[in-house]
């Protein structure tokens, strides 16, 4: 038996990104979050198949439109990687809901609409144009949910070295590191560098203590690192790279990155109120975030944010799981 997955690529700011638009079985829960543990156990294959070797790669995202089960919600994103499942992306909020309103795959949306994630419901607001005949998307804007820095200027050590990171949640939990004190320079040359430090501080960061969501047990401990540095573009506030705990390295500028890194600029009264805040990206990309209002999360001050980008399809495929095909599942 052969199973034919349809996808539709995009990119957000430089971010590879696959949304399952025909193939994949239909997620099980009442809940995004037990809808993620379903597809863990039950359909694995499908996230395997289509993002991993020879299919896909280490850095590729994916992302499943499911149906709303908040009221009010247009839709619901689950959102896949090379290591599994992930509660949000928000250059996959970008990048899906681009595809989803270009292709027409939500029917009776307009340009404000509500989209469920594992992390909580969020808040979009995209820019349309209309070209001829074609209904095209020249930006979205993600509102984030509740940002917060959990723990301030942390220590982690590393073998003989010790770092201050900023632990901070923008949608996943993030150690925040200024570049300047690792010695390594964010430039792609020096990318395998850092992606090891950011294991190596994960492992470390996770070791000396759980970092838990007051609110939300399930979205527990430090999902990657955020390394920022000075910006290229004029037009920036800082550059950054964001690395997974697995080692993935992000191009784009970072959607939950940078809703972190923000959550600790703004406790720090070092938010930008008067004009948008610019967050660089490696390939020089830019988002914007701005502040919308102060919340509290558990005993947290909290930011909620709008981060702004821009996605283009990049191709629509249709992907052959072959049960003879050794590499059917991936290669990694």
């Amino acid at each position: 038996m052969i199973a034919l997955i349809r996808t539709i690529d995009a990119h957000a700011a430089g971010q590879a990104f696959r949304l399952i638009v025909k193939g994949a079985p239909r997620a099980a829960g009442a809940a995004l979050a037990q809808r993620n543990d379903w597809l863990r156990r039950r359909a694995d294959h499908v996230r395997r198949g289509i993002l991993l070797e020879p299919r896909g790669h280490g850095g590729l995202r994916g992302g499943l439109l499911t149906e709303p089960v908040s009221p009010g919600s247009h839709a619901g994103l689950l959102f896949l990687d090379a290591d599994g499942y992930q509660p949000i992306s928000i250059d996959g909020i970008i990048a899906g809901i681009t595809i989803a309103l270009e292709r027409g795959l939500i029917h009776g949306a307009g340009h404000d609409l509500q989209v469920d994630t594992a992390a909580g419901t969020v808040r979009v607001r995209a820019v349309l144009e209309e070209r001829g005949t074609a209904r095209r998307v020249s930006s979205v804007a993600v509102s984030t949910v509740p940002s917060f820095v959990h723990t301030a200027a942390r220590p982690v050590r590393l073998g003989t070295r010790e770092l201050r990171v900023d632990v901070a949640f923008g949608g996943r939990f993030h150690a925040i590191v200024d570049t300047e004190a690792t010695g390594v320079p964010l430039s792609i040359a020096r990318l395998p560098e850092l992606s090891r430090l950011a294991v190596d501080i994960c492992v470390s960061a996770n070791a000396a203590g759980r970092v838990v969501h007051p609110a939300e047990p399930s979205l527990a401990g430090i999902a990657g690192v955020v390394f920022t540095g000075p910006p290229q573009d004029p037009e920036a506030d800082l550059c950054n790279v964001s690395v997974t705990a697995g080692g993935r390295v992000n191009r784009s500028p970072g959607g939950t990155g940078t809703a972190a890194v923000m959550a600790v600029l703004d406790a720090m009264g070092m938010l930008p109120e008067d004009r948008p805040f610019v967050h660089e990206g490696l390939l020089g990309t830019l988002f914007r975030g701005r502040p919308l209002r102060r919340t509290i999360v558990g005993d947290f001050p909290a930011l909620v944010a709008e981060i702004e980008g821009a996605a283009w399809i990049t191709g629509e495929h249709t992907f052959f799981l072959d049960e003879d095909d050794p590499f059917r599942e991936g290669s990694g």
